[in-house]
């Protein structure tokens, strides 16, 4: 079974505490505060790798959580960096990322960081100034990012296999490939796409058989809808078309299967396209002739017409050298560019708390006597700090009135011992 969806819980390693400590040794006449700054979280980190074939390793596990921080100690000495988790997924994977943006894997080794781990906190040291020379609080260090994200697969393949169940598409794959899709003379035999690759005049092309559409299939009908995205990677389609079709005929069954592609979208009836009558063996030459030309007129040779229309038998082996001719042709090696990704940001980065990114912050009335600061980076300010420690709510005050808190809390009213509320934490202002 082909796995080409995921839903899975990643979780970035929180920050190490920063820490507090003061340089005591024997003969050292001045001591001071040596506490070192906490490590920072791992990141979770998703990395492109071309042995992968679905997503299946990740039905097993949902939830993934990366290594967080070592604290400080003493001696100005880091805590060390928590270890990022790294999920191997194939090419071709779109993941759309906790903030709701979607970005591709595409290339062999390219990484994208789904969640970030946590910035470690600054020691006590870096808190030592001429006028707070031993300063008795640290930073802590921040949790990761977390959340959902979801994966979804869309195969690599240039060449994709389209029609109507039964119209020979898997037979077609087994004979111009080494692929071994299973084969059987009733519809819906194929239940997932299948890879072969088509070697020709030394070049190689990727052949992807889709599982056979029917009418409403775009809709959900039938079992081709689940596989349509797999088409959107695909610089070529080859349509087969039974010759001798058990219901409707040639051209009905051609506009069937052309109406599931438009209806999906995404420029699927746009693409090249290469129509083939399969199973020619089962007509005479003369109702191959014949069949050729009434589908030719059908299809015309409008923008989105066929490249060409032949016919071809997977059982005798008649046309498919026409077939691949036709195939490379309409694909010259010179055309032949990789998928580009439109992942951003490629390669494992961390979060990085930077005031001067979000100072925004806005007060807002929050009941009687109580005010709320709302803002990113006055909550992450308080978030790293013990408000229960007399000198970081101190320190936490200064920096309040250095970005013009304070101020603005003045001007919507605030009174000396009114409660402020930043986050989930709440506590008195007692400044005048």
């Amino acid at each position: 079974m082909l796995f080409d969806q995921a839903r899975i819980w990643v979780e970035g390693g929180a920050g190490g505490n920063g820490c507090v400590s003061f340089r005591r040794e024997a003969h050292v006449p001045r001591g001071g505060p040596d506490g070192g700054d906490g490590g920072h979280g791992g990141a979770v980190v998703l990395v492109c790798d071309p042995q992968r074939r679905d997503l299946s390793a990740l039905g097993k596990r949902r939830h993934f959580r990366a290594e967080r921080g070592s604290h400080g100690s003493g001696s100005r000495r880091r805590g060390e960096t928590g270890e990022d988790l790294v999920i191997q997924v194939p090419p071709g994977t779109v993941v759309s990322g906790i903030d709701g943006t979607e970005r591709e894997l595409l290339s062999p080794g390219e990484r994208l960081t789904a969640a970030s781990g946590g910035v470690g906190g600054a020691g006590n040291k870096r808190f030592a100034t001429s006028t707070r020379r031993t300063p008795r609080f640290a930073e802590r260090g921040l949790d990761g990012e977390e959340g959902w994200i979801e994966l979804r697969l869309k195969m690599l393949a240039d060449v994709g296999l389209v029609g109507l169940p039964n119209a020979g598409k898997s037979s077609m794959l087994t004979r111009l490939t080494r692929a071994k899709p299973k084969v059987a003379d009733y519809p819906f035999t194929t239940l997932e796409p299948a890879l072969g690759i088509l070697d020709f005049d030394d070049r190689a092309l990727a052949l992807a058989d889709i599982p056979g559409l029917i009418e409403g299939a775009a809709e959900g009908a039938g079992l081709g809808h689940e596989f349509l995205a797999h088409i959107e990677r695909c610089r070529l389609l080859v349509h087969l078309v039974e010759i001798e079709p058990s219901e409707g005929d040639p051209a009905t069954n051609y506009r069937a299967v052309r109406a599931e592609l438009a209806s999906y979208g995404e420029g699927l009836e746009s693409l090249p396209e290469i129509l083939v009558l399969s199973k020619r063996d089962l007509a005479s030459i003369e109702e191959v002739a014949v069949a050729l030309d009434e589908l030719r007129a059908e299809v015309g040779s409008g923008e989105n017409a066929p490249i060409v229309v032949l016919a071809a038998s997977s059982a005798t082996g008649e046309g498919l050298d026409d077939l691949k001719r036709e195939i490379f042709a309409a694909l010259p090696a010179d055309a032949v560019s990789a998928p580009k990704s439109t992942a951003a940001g490629a390669g494992a980065g961390h979060m990085v708390y930077r005031p001067g990114e979000e100072e925004g912050f806005e007060v807002v009335a929050d009941g009687a006597g109580k005010w709320r600061i709302e803002g990113r980076g006055i909550e992450l300010l308080f978030a790293r700090h013990d408000l229960s420690n007399p000198e970081a709510l101190g320190y936490l005050e200064s920096r309040l009135k250095e970005i013009g808190v304070l101020a603005e809390l003045r001007r919507a009213g605030f009174e000396r011992g009114n409660e402020v509320i930043v986050g989930d934490e709440a506590f008195e202002l007692d400044f005048s």
